[in-house]
């Protein structure tokens, strides 16, 4: 895929591996905008980054997504490539019988429901050009659960399932759908699991562009390749090394 000279969105690109896609993209000479829902965070990041351009945007919010449009429409002329990025990652232990429902709501609302909302308002746009992209960011973890965190697991393998069914339906347009399945990333989403073997996310976010650019749809950084064969050769192992301790 051609990213030179192409409007990119991300959302949750204020910090983390959002933000080192936005710096890599700005390298291949894309115009980026970043959103999310915290000002101040998308301020430090233009400060860090000042090509960025920002929207403030709750992408839970249906109307605060559509002014996102309308925004993206009359400022930028539409997109051409939107990477679903934002997400949260909590813990959660099920015998909790105070298990808070509403944050699991909001996990499920983020991680999952919102990607799919933003593919559906995109795309009309994105189908009349004549090379566009939706980037889902799901994770290794659709693989095998890390079963501390399991609505973020149950969401991110969702999002994988309809990644494959959009990647299918849009087969024979000009809209490529991609999936970053990331690996564990020294990023502050996941700075609560205490595992070794963190990935740079700058090192994730130029293999992804790298990926990009050379068509490859299922793009398995770091551990996440490993995990992918595993979960296929010996499931029940990987899954007790996954969560050990």
């Amino acid at each position: 895929m051609n990213i030179n000279n192409t409007t990119v969105l991300i959302t949750g690109g204020g910090s983390g591996i959002g933000l080192a896609l936005a710096i890599a993209l700005l390298k291949e000479n894309a115009k980026v905008i970043i959103c999310g829902r915290n000002q101040q965070k998308l301020d430090n990041a233009q400060l860090q980054v000042p090509e960025l351009n920002l929207i403030q945007c709750d992408v839970v919010d249906e109307t605060q997504v559509d002014n996102m449009i309308e925004t993206v429409h009359s400022k930028f002329q539409g997109i051409d490539i939107l990477i679903n990025n934002a997400g949260i990652f909590q813990g959660y232990n099920v015998q909790n019988q105070n298990l808070p429902f509403n944050k699991i709501q909001q996990e499920l609302a983020i991680d999952l429901e919102a990607p799919i909302l933003l593919a559906a308002k995109f795309l009309p746009e994105l189908l009349k050009k004549p090379e566009a992209a939706i980037v889902n960011v799901s994770s290794g973890l659709a693989y095998i659960p890390l079963t501390s965190h399991p609505v973020y697991c149950a969401a991110k393998a969702g999002l994988h399932s309809f990644t494959l069914s959009l990647r299918r339906q849009l087969k024979g347009t000009s809209v490529k759908v991609f999936e970053l399945l990331a690996p564990l990333m020294d990023t502050e989403l996941v700075s609560e699991v205490k595992m070794s073997g963190k990935v740079p996310p700058e090192k994730v976010a130029a293999y992804t562009v790298k990926c990009l650019k050379n068509n490859t749809y299922q793009i398995r950084p770091g551990m996440t390749k490993a995990l992918y064969l595993m979960s296929r050769l010996a499931p029940g192992f990987m899954e007790g090394q996954v969560n050990k301790g």
